[in-house]
């Protein structure tokens, strides 16, 4: 099922499903029983374009504390609730836009019939999450190890035991850490439901080599028509995933993301500071929203010509550069003041 035919799903006021736009999802890292300090994170996630952002919910204290989270954001808040039914009803009462359960371990039936009652009152949608670290023996058994035709199969199995107690309103996620079989899970259960996709690869890592995992996984899903929410999981700030899964969804065409920035590689010919050009001229494009591409050249090689396919350049040469705009050359200056002149045009920018 692509994305564009999966079912509409409300949570707060966003809509995801059915060719809705992609939404980038987060999860705090703070104590949710902090209050002050999971808002605090949570406005800067916003800031950085969180569309949805996930808290932990281990403790009673935790879920209360979810009314007063909600008070202070802007985006929707969903819940994650592991083990205790009770935790999961109590986030519900306390404002949550979104649970995030696992059926089989939340315990008896009773137990998700309460859960699944308390979602139905309240018209709040659930998002079943499988995990390859905690898939059910008899399936591994079954499979002979971890598959994604396992995950699948019991994820398929939490949604029906849902579908069965009346809830209609679900998102599904399969989450490994290994890229191939966590792309091979969600185009199986793609084919097998029509319910909308979180999709991410799980426990990916740093920044850096997180970075590289979720890149590689997600294009391999997002390219094929699939995934209606996204997280880039990283060991880190969890603003870098916001950031990341921007830059993603931009590189794949599925949003636009304020300005691109284009470097080369450098080599032997080049004779500025390149690459602190580029670092500098990445964090400086984060604080304009504009859909327009920079270059940032380093030698007079390839420097004039890259700059003309971008709607403004900058090109070194021996401790000097050019700035360009919309293929031309604007001027030339020495190299302290590119990032400067750079600046300038952004602030001042006329398509």
């Amino acid at each position: 099922m692509t994305r564009e035919k999966t079912r509409v799903v409300r949570i707060g006021d966003r809509v995801i499903g059915g060719g809705n736009p992609i939404l980038i999802q987060s999860m705090t890292n703070t104590k949710t029983e902090d209050v002050k300090g999971t808002i605090d994170q949570i406005k800067a996630l916003e800031d950085a374009g969180c569309d949805i952002i996930r808290c932990a919910v281990p403790t009673m204290e935790a879920a209360e504390a979810l009314g007063q989270i909600k008070k202070g954001i802007r985006i929707p808040l969903v819940a994650d609730i592991h083990f205790d039914y009770r935790l999961a009803i109590a986030a519900m009462e306390n404002g949550a836009d979104k649970i995030r359960i696992n059926p089989g371990n939340i315990g008896s039936m009773d137990r998700i019939k309460a859960v699944a009652d308390e979602a139905l009152k309240r018209d709040i949608p659930i998002r079943v999450g499988v995990n390859s670290g905690s898939l059910e023996k008899p399936l591994i058994e079954k499979y002979g190890r971890v598959t994604a035709a396992g995950l699948v199969e019991s994820a398929l199995e939490k949604v029906a035991i849902l579908r069965d107690l009346g809830v209609e309103n679900q998102v599904i996620s399969i989450k490994s850490s290994d890229v191939l079989m966590c792309a091979e899970a969600y185009r199986l259960v793609a084919e097998q439901s029509d319910l909308p996709l979180h999709v991410g690869i799980t426990e990916a890592g740093t920044l850096y080599s997180g970075n590289i995992k979720s890149a590689v996984g997600l294009g391999m899903i997002l390219s094929g028509g699939i995934g209606d929410t996204i997280r880039v999981s990283l060991t880190g700030n969890p603003v870098e995933e916001i950031k990341s899964a921007k830059l993603i969804l931009a590189t794949l065409g599925l949003r636009k993301s304020g300005v691109e920035v284009v470097s080369c590689p450098t080599c032997g010919r080049t004779q500025v500071d390149l690459i602190r050009l580029a670092n500098e001229a990445e964090t400086l494009v984060q604080n304009y929203d504009l859909p327009i591409k920079v270059a940032v050249m380093g030698c007079v090689v390839n420097g004039p010509g890259e700059g003309r396919e971008a709607d403004l350049g900058i090109c070194g040469g021996k401790g000097e550069g050019l700035l360009m705009k919309h293929g031309e050359i604007i001027r030339k200056m020495p190299e302290d003041e590119l990032i400067p002149a750079l600046k300038y045009e952004l602030d001042n920018w006329k398509a």
